[in-house]
């Protein structure tokens, strides 16, 4: 184990600017003992692990430790830890990851499409539905939150492990070929109802930022909108909740025809 107690030191110099939220082309940071232990089960080893000498000595991280030996962890003075740390009441545990390559090729199930959903909340509520419910892929398109940004990262607690991500992504021509339904949420009296509409193939959900919705162009590619019932007083729900309640039905439906 390496004790680092100096700031000039350049690993701790990188792990507080990555904290800070500079970007490091291919990479990302984890924080706390469920994304890093997640992480190291689902994907692999992490490139590096930080600890905080206090988290050292308690026995779950001591654990995980012993089980990865293959990575020396860094131990960092907890007033030190606290620099490189993302939240407000450190864990003292950090991974430094290697963000994996998303899948290429034709998107066969269930997808989510994200266009232009700039809250970080949104964007990792959406994504932790989607893994909940078995959906295999998320497309981002530009001027959606960074998909591996730590905020992100921390409201989807660990969705990032079991789904592939395409940033960054042309939707028109990465969903070209597929064969199942193209959806859009919409609040107009052309949209069908979601209870009323067959879920139980192939559905790519598309879902619109928090203030315009969905563009133009991603919108044009929807072969029906899609309406949520709200009896209630309320005219719409926040995307994040949207998408539950629309992933959450596909699952219902399915494990219906199945049963």
């Amino acid at each position: 184990m390496k004790f680092i107690t100096s700031r000039d030191n350049g690993t701790f110099k990188r792990l507080r600017a990555l904290a800070a939220g500079e970007r490091e082309e291919g990479r990302a940071l984890l924080d706390g003992m469920h994304l890093v232990s997640t992480w190291a089960t689902r994907v692999g080893a992490p490139e590096l692990l930080a600890v905080s000498e206090a988290a050292y000595a308690q026995a779950e991280i001591a654990g995980f430790l012993s089980l990865h030996q293959a990575v020396e962890p860094l131990l960092f003075p907890d007033a030190l830890f606290r620099q490189i740390s993302l939240v407000a009441s450190p864990t003292g545990i950090l991974a430094l990851v290697a963000i994996p390559e998303p899948a290429r090729g034709p998107i066969s199930g269930s997808c989510v499409v994200l266009d232009g959903v700039q809250d970080a909340g949104n964007v990792g509520s959406i994504l932790r539905s989607a893994a909940a419910c078995g959906i295999g892929e998320a497309l981002l398109t530009p001027g959606c939150a960074r998909a591996w940004s730590p905020k992100v990262l921390r409201a989807a607690m660990g969705a990032h492990c079991f789904l592939s991500i395409r940033e960054n992504c042309d939707v028109r021509r990465n969903l070209e070929g597929f064969s199942g339904q193209l959806l859009a949420t919409r609040l107009d009296t052309a949209a069908r109802s979601l209870f009323d509409l067959d879920l139980t193939g192939s559905v790519a959900w598309l879902f619109g930022s928090e203030g315009a919705g969905l563009s133009a162009e991603v919108a044009a590619l929807a072969t029906a909108s899609v309406l949520i019932p709200m009896p209630g007083g309320m005219e719409s729900l926040n995307v994040g909740a949207a998408a539950a309640v629309c992933l959450f039905e596909e699952v219902r439906q399915k494990a219906g025809a199945r049963g």
